[in-house]
């Protein structure tokens, strides 16, 4: 885990949806990523994860246990993980044993965040699946229950993987997260004693009473003693307000471009932003979605970031990492570094 919760700081991590940017290409994308992952290694950041989506056009994040693998490799301090493992897309040993894997590689810098969605379409769901019948079952609860007896190597004796051995080492295991849009993950999470992630972004109405019923149900489990919860958010800063609005005019065009049905267009450049007048329809989609952003100069982001962590009882926010331009990307990182005091040697 990170800084301790004891000492009242706010952790600060980043989510990573490989997006390909300003027409740029896979590979250069991944280079985009891979230069970002070493800068908040540097400058402090707790954690760097990587989401899973599929049959997308512009995103290069099918798979985030490789890119997990990458990024550890090429950074010191941050812990690197999935957000998330989308389990209904996975076999549970298969993911047991390549986190199991990550584990060793990387002793104690590995997270597992799991999903219960499968962060795609239904074709592209039929297509990542084990038979057609799971596509249409929903076996959630049994995915989670069988990969975290894997992890623990205990299966009650009748169940026919009990001689199943996912790793040769027990205590190979990532510190485990729940993520969740609703109270669905929430539940598993705290009944199963993992951390929990809540994508505010999604649902920002039931970010802080959710963040705060993981707390009040949390139950202690080998996994986590204690409960430790993330909030994840868009978040644009830069030294000005007037920067900050138009540096996330892309990303707040691309949520109203996806309220309104509109999935298959590249995302759009920081001049489409700029000139575009938004129809009636769409200035109503983009007033309904001011709770997933937090947007401003670094001051006062940082005083509302504070004040979204103090609601919801977290100590730690997770910015999805949604700016177009590589420059204005790292800066907007460096300037919340050093507003939120981040020093590599706060990560344990």
């Amino acid at each position: 885990m990170g800084k301790d919760q004891a000492s009242g700081d706010l952790q600060l991590s980043i989510l990573d949806l490989a997006t390909m940017y300003n027409g740029e290409s896979a590979i250069q994308t991944l280079q985009n990523s891979t230069e970002l992952v070493q800068l908040a290694d540097r400058l402090g950041y707790t954690r760097y994860w990587f989401a899973e989506h599929h049959n997308t056009k512009y995103q290069m994040s099918t798979s985030p246990d490789l890119l997990s693998a990458h990024a550890a490799a090429v950074s010191k301090n941050i812990r690197i993980g999935s957000g998330g493992i989308m389990l209904p897309n996975h076999s549970p040993l298969k993911v047991a044993e390549n986190f199991s894997i990550l584990e060793a590689l990387h002793p104690g810098r590995i997270d597992l965040g799991i999903g219960r969605a499968p962060g795609t379409d239904g074709l592209t769901a039929l297509a990542l699946r084990r038979s057609r019948e799971a596509v249409t079952t929903y076996d959630f609860p049994e995915q989670l229950d069988e990969l975290l007896s894997f992890f623990l190597h205990q299966f009650s004796n009748d169940h026919p993987f009990k001689n199943i051995t996912p790793s040769p080492d027990p205590s190979l295991t990532p510190d485990i997260y729940m993520l969740g849009s609703s109270n669905g993950g929430m539940q598993f999470a705290s009944y199963y004693g993992l951390g929990f992630v809540f994508a505010a972004h999604i649902s920002p109405e039931l970010a802080i009473p959710m963040l705060r019923a993981y707390r009040e149900n949390f139950q202690p489990s080998s996994f986590m003693p204690e409960p430790k919860s993330i909030l994840a958010i868009i978040v644009v800063t830069a030294e000005t307000e007037k920067e900050a609005t138009y540096l996330a005019g892309p990303a707040e065009l691309q949520w109203v471009r996806w309220g309104t049905g509109q999935f298959q267009l590249a995302p759009p450049t920081l001049e489409e932003a700029s000139a575009h007048v938004y129809t009636a329809q769409e200035k109503a989609v983009r007033q309904e979605n001011e709770g997933r952003f937090v947007i401003g100069s670094v001051e006062n982001v940082e005083k509302r970031l504070r004040q979204l962590a103090q609601d919801a009882k977290v100590d730690e926010i997770m910015i999805l990492n949604m700016l177009t331009e590589k420059t204005t990307r790292h800066k907007s990182y460096e300037l919340l570094a050093e507003a939120f005091d981040l020093s590599p040697s706060n990560i344990q």
